[in-house]
């Protein structure tokens, strides 16, 4: 199966200290949302093309924790968690997202799945951080390629119909 290359678009508000994430793919909300919430579907799509992501914990559900690991040629290079506020099936998503590094600059996400016409979804994130500071230095840390990267893995992914 072919799949179409997607723009990912990624915006800074400029009055409040939030991003939104806009991206389209070529699968249904159910698929989409399961990549988000099967913990082996989402180690393998998540994040850059140079980095592997392990799971160390993965409860799915509304009130449920998570925390995964990036690894580069075997070595850890960055640690991450959250909490699953609410986990509306084929709809939405409610967590937490945490660097490990940065234990105070947690981020409030909100992911929804649209559905489109002829089977399509489209995947809107919201992120919002604690302050203007917080944002920029998410921005400038090169998040965006691991973002565009991650969703081009999760293009391949659903091409293989999982």
């Amino acid at each position: 199966m072919m799949t179409t290359q997607h723009e990912t678009e990624i915006v800074a508000d400029e009055k409040l200290p939030t991003i939104r994430i806009i991206r389209e793919f070529d699968a249904a909300p159910e698929r989409v949302f399961r990549a988000h919430v099967d913990p082996e579907l989402y180690a393998r799509w998540i994040g850059p093309r140079s980095l592997s992501t392990r799971i160390t914990r993965w409860e799915a559900r509304t009130g449920g924790a998570w925390a995964f690991a990036n690894d580069r040629d075997g070595e850890e290079i960055a640690s991450f968690y959250g909490s699953f506020h609410e986990v509306r099936p084929h709809e939405r998503i409610v967590w937490t997202f945490t660097y490990e590094g940065e234990p105070d600059g947690v981020a409030l996400e909100t992911l929804t799945f649209e559905e489109l016409a002829g089977g399509r979804t489209r995947l809107q994130v919201l992120s919002v951080v604690p302050d203007f500071e917080a944002r920029d230095g998410m921005l400038a840390s090169g998040m965006d390629v691991g973002v565009k990267e991650g969703f081009d893995k999760l293009d391949e992914l659903l091409a293989e119909d999982v």
